[in-house]
């Protein structure tokens, strides 16, 4: 059994003739420091990640990902895989070692009459918007459409559509992954099926996940948007959101968060730069339903500024693209939340108050309604019964603004987290060790560690949110 360099362990010296042998096996690019399209390719999209792989492989397609294993294991190098480059942590690419970037491997594959598509691994979520909408289809994950499909899915996926339809790996029913030993299978309720289990919401802990096949779901357009109200309403809000969301038709999303407003259209100028909160809503049905439901919000409390239209699912998605390009400074913090207690909300509306910057945000994200139809024990993703993933991000385009926006969401997080649940959505953590993974995962972990012994038993993917082998 080979076992693979830790993270802190710099790659070895390979051969000149073994890199050009492995090489001409690739049908896409290999990539080393001094390469002309290099330190683009190294770039991921937090702007405060900054490492150096030895090798960057750019595949093309399954064959290069193949090659790649294999070159890994061979040589024993420190093994990443990127998909969208979006991973909070910057877990997508390493120092020295190997980078298996699938973002040129796009295609996708819509059967409107089965109501599924497959979708290789190098697509965003945009991507597939792009493709299934034109079927009047959808699958739900994320609310921006720069994010790559491998990463947000093998987390999780929560999103807009999550109280309606679901996480996406509630959507997912099957993938096409290359183990470690450079095996290709497809992982199905039927096909290896403990692996199965373990991807949904497990990670790029077993192997490099090459194409994913989604239930589509015929949703086109929803009636959506933010509603945002003065920062003195914040506590009032908060707590009327705590306790209607949960409650809700499953048809109605919403997200409650703080914010900066832009300064921008579609905003109005008297709020450009104004410290609010909001709720970004998304409902499925009639606008009037929608109205309805929110009629008592907006009669109790007016918001200063109301966006509620129809969308198609593909704007609803995109929303907040031009807000975050790639290349800001991020700093995220994360937490699973089952009540927001008055004590709480004081805290949320204290650093709300106080956001460092711009683009600096949190948000509470539900996970009520359909997400909450399966069990903790059903997929490796174990806080079904949480009712909010709440994440703290401190975001900047200034890298000089590092330590204030990286300060701030480390205080938030720390005024807050007595009163979470435990662990967190690992597609909004940094890289925070084994015992954040443990409680992340509580009961599912152990689990997790057979699977991972028997499909990564040298932890060749180790550069994620890791579950250890015990045979390491």
């Amino acid at each position: 059994m080979t076992t693979f360099a830790p993270p802190e362990i710099a790659a070895g010296i390979v051969p000149d003739e073994q890199i050009a042998s492995f090489r001409a096996t690739l049908r896409g690019e290999l990539l080393q420091p001094g390469d002309e399209h290099y330190d683009t390719a190294r770039k991921v999209y937090n702007g405060m990640i900054d490492r150096h792989p030895r090798f960057i492989v750019r595949c093309a397609d399954v064959a290069d990902v193949i090659s790649a294993v294999h070159f890994c294991r061979e040589h024993q190098l420190l093994t990443a895989v990127r998909s969208g480059g979006h991973n909070g942590g910057g877990l997508g690419v390493c120092d020295d070692g190997l980078v298996i970037d699938l973002s040129s491997m796009k295609g996708i594959s819509v059967d409107p009459e089965a109501g599924t598509v497959w979708v290789a691994a190098g697509c965003t979520l945009g991507d597939i918007d792009h493709a299934t909408h034109a079927f009047g289809l959808c699958t739900p994950s994320g609310i921006i459409s720069t994010t790559g499909v491998g990463g947000i899915t093998l987390g999780g996926g929560l999103g807009h559509l999550t109280r309606k339809c679901g996480l996406a790996i509630d959507n997912l029913l099957a993938a096409n992954v290359v183990l470690a030993d450079g095996r290709f299978v497809k992982a199905s309720p039927t096909e290896h099926p403990d692996l199965f289990w373990a991807i949904r919401g497990g990670g790029g802990n077993f192997g490099v996940v090459t194409s994913f096949l989604f239930r589509l779901h015929h949703i086109s357009q929803v009636y959506g948007g933010p509603m945002l109200w003065e920062m003195d309403k914040a506590a009032d809000i908060l707590k009327w959101y705590r306790s209607f969301i949960n409650i809700a038709p499953e048809e109605l999303n919403g997200f409650f968060a703080f914010l900066t407003v832009p300064p921008g259209p579609p905003f109005p100028e008297h709020l450009h730069n104004r410290k609010m909160c909001g709720i970004v809503w998304a409902y499925t049905g009639q606008a009037d339903k929608a109205e309805a439901l929110l009629g008592p919000l907006c009669s109790q409390f007016p918001p200063a500024l109301d966006l509620m239209g129809y969308l198609p699912v593909p704007a609803l998605n995109s929303m907040f693209d031009a807000l975050y390009p790639p290349g800001l400074q991020w700093y995220w913090k994360a937490d699973f939340v089952n009540e927001i207690n008055d004590e709480a909300v004081a805290e949320h509306v204290k650093f709300g108050e106080t956001l460092p910057s711009m683009h600096s945000t949190m948000h509470l994200y539900p996970i009520t309604g359909a997400a909450r139809r399966l069990r903790n024990s059903d997929t490796a993703w174990a806080y079904r019964d949480a009712n909010w993933a709440q994440v703290i991000v401190g975001v900047d385009p200034d890298p000089a603004s590092k330590d204030a926006i990286t300060s701030w969401a480390r205080a938030y997080w720390e005024a807050l987290h007595p009163y979470s649940a435990g662990g967190a959505y690992v597609n909004f953590m940094m890289d925070e060790g084994e015992e954040r993974v443990k409680a992340t995962y509580r009961d599912n972990y152990e689990r997790l560690v057979d699977v991972k012994n028997k499909y990564d038993p040298g932890n060749m993917f180790c550069v994620n949110q890791n579950i250890r082998p015990t045979v390491v």
